[in-house]
Formats: C-alpha cells, sequence, structure tokens
C-alpha cells in the first residue's frame, strides 16, 4: 500500500503501459514521493470528499510518460503528482480543486482543461513543505498546444 486509501496496483497502474509492454515500476525514491504526496495531499482530501477518489495517472516512468506525450519535466516521473478526478459523484473536480487550495499545502496544482466551472480533472503535486510553490494553473488548448496560465 502506498497509502491507506491507494494500493501500489493503482499507483502504477497505466492502460499504455499495459499495452506497450512498458515496465512501470518506481525505484524507492519515487516510491517514497508517492508515500509523501499520498498522505499529504491525498489522504486529507480523501477524507473530506467522504468516499473514493478516482486516480487517473500517478507515477510514470519517463518512458511512459514519453508515450503519452507528457511534459520531460513531470512531476509524475519523480512520482511527486497525481491527477485525480472525483467520477464517483460525491464532490466536482471544481470543489475539490478549491478545497486543496483553501485547506492543504501543495506544490503545484492544475485545473486540467473542462471549463470555467468544472476542470476535466486536477492534477496535484507535492515537494516538501520547504520547497512547495502553492501554485495554481489552468490548462487550456491553444491552436492544438497544451499552454498554462497563472490562476
Amino acid at each position: 500500500m502506498i497509502s491507506e486509501h491507494i494500493s501500489y496496483k493503482e499507483g502504477v497502474r497505466s492502460n499504455t503501459a499495459t499495452r506497450r509492454g512498458i515496465d512501470n515500476t518506481p525505484n524507492a525514491e519515487q516510491l517514497d514521493n508517492m508515500e509523501l504526496v499520498a498522505e499529504e495531499v491525498f489522504e486529507p482530501l480523501r477524507a473530506y470528499v467522504g468516499g473514493p477518489i478516482k486516480i487517473n495517472s500517478f507515477f510514470r516512468c519517463p518512458e511512459l510518460n514519453k508515450a503519452i506525450g507528457g511534459s520531460s519535466k513531470s512531476q509524475h516521473c519523480k512520482g511527486q503528482a497525481m491527477d485525480i478526478d472525483d467520477t464517483f459523484g460525491r464532490m466536482t473536480n471544481a470543489e475539490m480543486y478549491h478545497w486543496i487550495k483553501d485547506y492543504l499545502d501543495f506544490d503545484q496544482m492544475i485545473w486540467e482543461f473542462g471549463d470555467d466551472d468544472n476542470p476535466d480533472w486536477v492534477h496535484i503535486s507535492y515537494v516538501s513543505p520547504e520547497e512547495n510553490r502553492n501554485r495554481c494553473l489552468k490548462a487550456y488548448k491553444d491552436k492544438g498546444k497544451t499552454k498554462y496560465m497563472v490562476i
């Protein structure tokens, strides 16, 4: 288990990795980072939501990250970031985003696409109390390219 409510299998699961035969196994440092973001962000959020939260993506080895077109600097590759989506109807992604922003320490949080009322999912990362930037961004498409603006 990575944390009380995140299994190791859930943390490394990827349909793309399975389909392409990519070994998406984190090393000890990456696993430590995964445990930290789970304990500092995911578990407090889950307690607030009152039930399960879908993790779309957590750890991505560099080969997997490249295969899905992720940023070469992605914190997913360090085990420091996860993409979450409340598909269970307990709370909207916007509500989770605003609760994290108001009550938790984090490095970077991204309102991923969607519209002004609700993102399609929320990207959240955590580094350490000393290094977290509490930076909030919004991802959007411009001429087919993903861009970010500070919000």
